[in-house]
C-alpha cells in the first residue's frame, strides 16, 4: 500500500493538491477495500474509524477530485448507487465486470476486451477514445445452480 499511497501522493502534488489526513484515510480504505465497489456511504463509514473528524462531505468531496484526476473509478451498476474503486497504476483502460441479477456478486474482468471495437469506433468516426465501461448483467455459476 504505502508505494500505491506514495505514487498518488506525488500525482495530487502535480495537480497542485496535497494529501490531507482526510484524503489519505479515504485512499487508505479504498485500498484496503479494492474488490468491494464501495458507495460513498460506505466509505465514509470506514473513513470515520481512521480520521473521527472527517464528515461525509469532505469525503464526497475527496472522491469527487479523485475521480476527476483520474485517481478512482466511479462506476454505476444500474442500481442507482455510485460506486468506486480505485484504479490500477499503469492500466490504460478501465476494467469490465459481471454483475448477478440474483445475488449481486461483482466480478471484474481484467483484460481488455474492447480492444477492436475502440480501433473502429476510432476511424470509422473520427473519435479519440480515452476510455471505455462494460459492464454484463446476468445469472452468476452459482445461482444458475441453484435454480
Amino acid at each position: 500500500m504505502g508505494t500505491r499511497m506514495e505514487g498518488i501522493k506525488k500525482q495530487l502534488h502535480r495537480e497542485k493538491y496535497k494529501l490531507t489526513p482526510q484524503r489519505e484515510a479515504t485512499l487508505q480504505v479504498l485500498i484496503e477495500n479494492e474488490k468491494a465497489h464501495l458507495s460513498a456511504e460506505e466509505v465514509y463509514l470506514l473513513v470515520k474509524d481512521k480520521a473521527p473528524d472527517t464528515g461525509l462531505a469532505t469525503v464526497y468531496r475527496t472522491l469527487d477530485l479523485l475521480s476527476e484526476l483520474n485517481i478512482l473509478d466511479k462506476i454505476n451498476f444500474g442500481d442507482g448507487v455510485a460506486r468506486y474503486e480505485i484504479r490500477k497504476e499503469g492500466v490504460k483502460h478501465f476494467h469490465h465486470h459481471l454483475i448477478c441479477l440474483e445475488c449481486g456478486e461483482v466480478n471484474e474482468i481484467q483484460e481488455d476486451l474492447l480492444s477492436e471495437v475502440e480501433e473502429k469506433v476510432a476511424s470509422k468516426y473520427n473519435f479519440l477514445v480515452k476510455d471505455h465501461r462494460l459492464i454484463f448483467h446476468g445469472i452468476c455459476e452459482k445461482c444458475q445452480k441453484i435454480k
